[in-house]
């Protein structure tokens, strides 16, 4: 990384800033993850390496200006380790994961000086996806005692939530509606981890199971001879139930 960025090196590299490779970093974790869940460990082994790739660049842009440099990486994030587990270097005792998940988030806390629970919501980065922010937020209430007894109240939120949506859609008021559909997604969270589910893994779920209705109203509209610019919504929708209920049928005979 020092030769591609030296004057002997690449002209793109060299003219990058932590900014212009912001990007890059979100989608090699993002690819990381796709590795993970597509259980490949040689695709997950190649972007672990270009997550790696992009902590040297950084790390290296940040010496060039005097900032920080791969070593102060690398020791700040051991003493981290040090310090946020006291159960296995120091005599702090725990019974099991939870315990030693608090252990860390109250060290943490100690750490950043969040002396109040809004103080370590305003923590969470903005920059993660919506769904598990609002996660994040909702579970550090919920340590304070802030939440509803069981997954009830979460539901019944959602639907009060649902039904000002459509009193702000009914007055035709876009500031009270794009409002009312934050506060429709963050029930939906909050429902969500009542019943123990990923949000971003469940949305994703959906999206692959649009994906596949879908492609099949085009192959099934292709095998006739149409094309789906020439159909009615009508048809189209009947192919959509139609997948739906293929789906349904495949599953029932995998489970008998």
């Amino acid at each position: 990384m020092r030769i591609l960025r030296s004057p002997e090196g690449c002209p793109w590299d060299r003219e990058q800033t932590h900014k212009s490779i912001r990007r890059n970093l979100l989608e090699e974790a993002y690819e990381a993850a796709s590795a993970i869940d597509e259980e490949s460990a040689e695709d997950l082994s190649e972007e672990l390496g270009d997550i790696l790739l992009q902590v040297l660049f950084h790390s290296d842009i940040a010496e060039d200006n005097e900032c920080f440099s791969l070593d102060d990486v690398i020791d700040v994030t051991c003493k981290k380790l040090l310090r946020r587990h006291p159960h296995v270097f120091r005599d702090t005792e725990v019974s099991n994961g939870e315990d030693s998940l608090n252990v860390w988030e109250q060290v943490k806390r100690e750490e950043k000086n969040h002396e109040t629970t809004a103080a370590a919501m305003d923590s969470v980065a903005r920059a993660i996806p919506a769904l598990w922010r609002a996660e994040k937020i909702q579970k550090k209430a919920a340590k304070t005692g802030f939440d509803w007894q069981d997954y009830t109240g979460a539901l019944q939120a959602l639907h009060s939530e649902l039904n000002e949506l459509e009193s702000a859609i009914a007055a035709d008021d876009k500031e009270a509606i794009k409002e009312e559909l934050g506060d429709l997604l963050f029930s939906v969270v909050n429902t969500a981890r009542f019943q123990g589910v990923d949000p971003e893994d469940a949305l994703n779920a959906s999206s692959d199971k649009f994906v596949s209705r879908f492609r099949h109203i085009e192959s099934t509209a292709s095998k006739q001879g149409k094309a789906l610019s020439n159909m009615t919504l009508d048809e189209m929708e009947d192919l959509y139930i139609q997948a739906k209920e293929e789906r349904t049928h495949a599953r029932t005979d995998m489970t008998e």
